[in-house]
């Protein structure tokens, strides 16, 4: 394959168009959007202060790569490239972009378990083999209203840290990655954590956790699945998913 550093900047930025609409649809694949709320971001490549984010109005299952909208992380929001976008959006997307430049994507849902969970007083349980990669390294933000508080940016940024996962209390999810796949790929897992828990909790049995060691090996181990291949052959596989259900993503 060819390095990145070979490929022209034009056909990087496109790739990346082309990737983070089909992150798009496969968020929708799965059930996991709020009608046409919510928002997935991606820093343009070559730039510190530009990112990419869905046009207002464009359903997720039906997201182009010529939908998305670049933005930058100190303009108003009107001032993007005169299309219409979520301010709220801007305000979550434009802090992580301007604060971790480590960080390749950002998605925020409001997917149903995740919003459940959200709501609870302890947050994720380490319940089980999914939910452990999560362990310790789950970020909380409490809840301050609708996301249109510039400067809100700074204290979301203060309750992420280093972390790459992190539940908005009473509101939903924000995974980041250096790359769109495991941005996706950690969102993926963060709901069907939440999930397993509220289905263990709705059985009424006494919850059983595992030890802190354990938990503690688990998500060790799941760091390493991130930085391995699995995240990439999935991807390729996820493609391959929506291609047969929902092809048209990279127009």
């Amino acid at each position: 394959m060819e390095a990145a550093a070979t490929i022209p900047n034009d056909d990087r930025r496109w790739r990346v168009r082309v990737d983070l609409a089909l992150c798009y649809r496969l968020v929708a694949h799965h059930g996991m959007t709020d009608l046409i709320y919510t928002h997935i971001s991606a820093r343009v490549p070559g730039t510190q202060d530009r990112f990419l984010l869905n046009r207002m109005g464009v359903a997720f299952d039906e997201m182009t790569a010529s939908d998305l909208v670049e933005v930058g992380t100190g303009d108003p929001p009107e001032n993007s490239d005169a299309a219409p976008i979520n301010l709220a959006g801007f305000t979550i997307h434009s802090a992580i972009h301007m604060a971790r430049p480590d960080v390749s994507c950002a998605l925020h849902l409001h997917s149903r378990a995740t919003m459940a969970v959200a709501a609870l007083k302890r947050g994720l349980l380490p319940l089980n083999q999914i939910s452990m990669q999560f362990y310790d390294r789950l970020a909380y933000h409490d809840y301050e209203g609708i996301a249109l508080d510039l400067d809100e940016r700074r204290r979301l940024i203060a309750s992420m840290g280093d972390k790459n996962a992190m539940i908005l209390r009473n509101h939903g999810l924000l995974t980041l990655g250096d790359t769109i796949p495991k941005a996706f790929t950690r969102a993926y897992y963060l709901e069907k954590a939440c999930q397993i828990q509220l289905d263990a909790m709705a059985t009424g049995e006494e919850l059983r956790l595992p030890p802190p060691e354990v938990c503690e090996h688990a998500a060790r181990q799941f760091d390493g699945f991130y930085e391995g291949d699995a995240t990439r052959l999935g991807w390729a596989a996820h493609r391959r998913a929506i291609d047969r259900a929902n092809p048209g993503y990279d127009a």
